[in-house]
This record gives structure tokens, sequence and C-alpha cells, in this order.
């Protein structure tokens, strides 16, 4: 493995992509730490600087909230340019990819002939209306800072505003700058997609969960470390959870990459003088089909009534008791939240997995799966073998949501280190690591090296191609050296002038 990772920077074309996407995350992480026009830097300095000295929430709206945060790379609670993240993009698309599923003059433009690009056009233009709503929340909760999620309750001792000067101007200022921020993070994505390694958006949302993990990991030294006093099973217990850690990610990869391979025989035939057919091959079916988009979807339908809600009834006291029930750490929320990832995975694979072309392509190219008569038989046994796989991913994907939960309620883990033992984020690093090492081996292969494994091949979430556009020339890349060290240069004098 070490061998692949030295050959990966051998090849030219690779090596240029992976400079070209390190550079973009640069570009990402500094857009997700410089604060908004407006905002006092002193008095958010103190807030985060009591965030740190407190673990942080764990129950409540804020422990869900906590995902969100992690997706934005906390630009969130920074206060950032890209605050909102590329979650607007990500809600539009399950939006979007609803409404193809339920209205059929979506359905057909879908299966034409350049209808995705409509679509995606028609998602861009959700994405926008989703960036203006949460762009004027946003604004609205840094107004009444005791009312944010995030640094409501760690703004409870200072007096200071953390906007002095706020009115419609700042609003309109901030919403327009966190939907530009949020545009631009999806065009770098596409960059990333076309021209870099990997699959842009899940990318930028990958690298902005691990740049969470000092924080988490500072949050952990200080529960089960620092505060361990009079308490000589608290450092025992930080250990069992990252050896349960090892165990997640192991199952988190052995789900992602198991598969029932269905074997497909095709009948043999004379076309003028050569012989076609003969072959066995096998036809692919993944236990964890849908992925993690069951559990964005059920996060995104719990999340924004709760928000919503909170925003709308500030002190109204059934609005906050529903607010506690969609968002918080209890067994209602659990529970819908595990029956509508057992819809969602059932729903995502109805409407990706089509059974009945399927086997029409089959009977067509003389394909059949042995046992199993051609045509409308064959679909059924497609359709019912893909039920029960199905129901497996589910239910996998069902513990891995709940766990963040469960850790925070029986073993005190903070909101943002929970997050990341489990649930969404884990699930989207695996998925997004092993897709970047799928592409990067195969761009080995293509070269005659040899691959991450001695024995067989990575599979990814994505069994599409990544990274077919053209390398980005030598100029963009210096160019971006240069902007990226000019960035990190006057990052470094500020932090240094205000230490001394």
């Amino acid at each position: 493995m070490i061998s692949a990772f030295a050959n990966s920077l051998k090849i030219p074309e690779l090596r240029q992509r992976i400079i070209f996407t390190l550079l973009v995350i640069v570009i990402v992480r500094l857009g997700a730490n410089i604060p908004l026009p407006g905002i006092d830097v002193s008095v958010r300095e103190g807030i985060l600087l009591e965030m740190q000295n407190q673990a942080g929430g764990s129950k409540g709206f804020a422990a869900v909230m906590a995902l969100m945060n992690v997706f934005s790379g906390g630009g969130l609670q920074n206060s950032a340019l890209f605050a909102l993240g590329v979650m607007p993009y990500i809600s539009a698309s399950i939006m979007i990819q609803l409404l193809t599923a339920v209205v059929p003059k979506l359905g057909r433009l879908a299966r034409e002939e350049g209808g995705r690009q409509k679509i995606n056009m028609f998602t861009r233009y959700v994405t926008i209306v989703l960036c203006i709503f949460q762009g004027f929340v946003v604004a609205q909760s840094l107004i009444n800072i005791k009312a944010n999620p995030f640094l409501g309750q760690f703004a409870q001792t200072t007096t200071a505003p953390l906007v002095p000067d706020p009115g419609l101007s700042f609003i309109i200022t901030t919403v327009l700058i966190v939907t530009a921020g949020t545009m631009f993070l999806m065009w770098l994505g596409d960059q990333i997609t076309e021209r870099g390694i990997g699959n842009g958006v899940s990318v930028i949302i990958t690298v902005n969960i691990i740049f969470a993990l000092p924080g988490a990991l500072v949050q952990l030294y200080r529960t089960y470390v620092a505060g361990a006093a009079g308490d000589p099973l608290k450092p025992l217990i930080l250990v069992i959870l990252f050896l349960f850690l090892f165990l997640v990610i192991a199952a988190v990869i052995a789900i992602t990459q198991a598969q029932r391979r269905v074997s497909i025989h095709y009948a043999k035939r004379v076309v003028g003088r050569k012989m076609y057919g003969g072959q066995t091959q096998y036809m692919p079916l993944k236990v964890n089909y849908a992925g993690v988009m069951p559990i964005i979807f059920a996060n995104a339908i719990m999340i924004f009534p709760a928000q919503i809600l909170s925003y709308m009834f500030p002190t109204s006291s059934w609005a906050l008791k529903v607010s506690e029930a969609l968002g918080g750490s209890n067994w209602i929320h659990y529970t819908i939240t595990g029956l509508m990832i057992f819809f969602f995975s059932y729903f995502w694979v109805a409407t990706m997995f089509q059974p009945n072309q399927i086997a029409d392509d089959l009977k067509k190219n003389g394909g059949y799966i042995p046992g199993v008569r051609p045509g409308k038989p064959t679909a059924e046994f497609l359709d019912f073998t893909m039920s029960r796989l199905t129901f497996a991913g589910a239910i996998f994907l069902t513990l891995v949501a709940v766990l963040p939960g469960i850790l925070s309620a029986w073993l005190g883990v903070p909101a943002i280190p929970a997050q990341l033992f489990g649930g969404t984020s884990l699930l989207i690093m695996v998925g997004v690591v092993l897709d970047i090492m799928r592409q990067v081996e195969t761009h080995l292969i293509q070269r005659h090296y040899d691959g991450f494994l001695r024995k067989g091949r990575i599979r990814g979430r994505f069994d599409r191609p990544g990274g077919k556009g053209a390398v980005a020339s030598s100029s963009t890349i210096i160019w971006l050296f240069v902007i990226a060290a000019i960035f990190i240069i006057f990052g470094v004098t500020a932090f240094l002038v205000s230490q001394g």
C-alpha cells in the first residue's frame, strides 16, 4: 500500500490532479475561517474560547445541529464566509430527487438526453432559494446571539453584541455573502470532480469533517483525561471508545463494499462467421445500495422543521417541545429517524434500481440468470433479492445513525465528537476515502503499477468514473500556490499580532 502511494506521485497526470485538489482544499478551509463583515471579532473569539473551556453541548437541539456545523467545517460557529457550506445544495438535491420520483414530467425529463443537465440547473435554482432563507436565519441568529443554537449557550456571560451595528444592511450583506459562498463551493466541487480526484462535493464535506477532528479530540481530552479527577474509569472509557471506533470503521467498510453477485449467462449466437456469447458474467447488487442518502434525507427532514419552529416561535412552549422532540436526544427522535431511514432506503432503491429495465436488457442481449426464466420472472427475482439486501442495509444505516445519540446519552460524549464516532460523518468519510482510493488505483493499474490491494480491487460508493476533465495547467496550479501562500502568510501574521 505504501508503494502505491509513492507510485501515485510518479504519474504526471495523477500528481497534478492530487496537487490541484489539495490547493482547492486550502481555499475551502480559508473561507470557513474568515469572519463575515460586521462581526465583532473580539466578541466571537471570546465565545469560541468559552466553547473550548467547556466540553460543548451534547443534548437537545444543539446535538442534532452539530451535524450541520460539522458539514460546514465549523463555518456556522465561526460566523464565516462559508457558513452554510454545501448543505443547501444537498437539501436541494434531496428535494429535486424526491420530485423526480413523484412528478411524472420531471421523471421523463431525467431520462431524456440532456435532461440531467436541466435537472442540475433546477437544483442550483432551488439551492439559491434555500441559501437566501437560511442566510436570513443565520443573520438573525447572529444579531440575537442568545438564540443562536451554536453560540447562544456560551454567550450568556457576555454583554457585548456580536454584531455592533445590526440592521437591514447587515442582513442583506450576510445573505448575499453566504449565498455566494455556497455557490462558490459548488463551483469548486465541480472543478475537483473534473480536474482533481474524487467527487468534488463529497470531498469538500469530508475535508470539513476531518478538520473538525482536532476540536473533537480536544473535547474528548477535556472530558475523559483532564476532567477525570476522582473518576479513574474515564481514561479507560476513552480507550474503549477508540477501540469501538476502529470496529465501527471496519464494519462501515465491509458493508460499503459488500455485494451480492448474481451470475448472468449469455447464450451462444453466430453472427456471420463469428460466434458471440457463451460467457458468464456477474451483476453486483450492493447491500448498501442507497449509501448515505437515507440518513441525509432523514436528518434534513428532522432538522429543518425544528429550526423553523425555534426561529418563528422562540418564546412558545409548544414550539420548544416540538423542537426538542424532533431534534433532541430522545426515543421519539430516534424512532422517527429509524422509520424514515427505512422508508428512504426502499424509496432510493425503487427510484434508482429498475429491475424491469434490467430484465428487458438481458433478454434483448441473450442473457439470463440460471434457474430463472427471462422477462418478468427475472424482474421479480431481482426485485425480491434487492428488497432483502435493502432490508439488511437499512438496519445497518439505522444502527450507525443512532450511534452518536447513544454515545452522548450513555457515556456523555460531547455532540461533535459523537458525530465523528458514527452517523453520517463516519459514513461519508469512509465512502469518500474509498472512492478516492479507487480512482487512484485505476490510474495506477492503467500505467501498469500495482494497486492498493494484492487481491481484488477497491470498490467505492460510486460506480461512475471521475476526473474525466482536462488536467489543470501548470500555470493554474502555480497561481493557486501563490494565492494559498498569500492567505497563509496573512493568517499567520494576524495570529502573531493577536497573540502579541
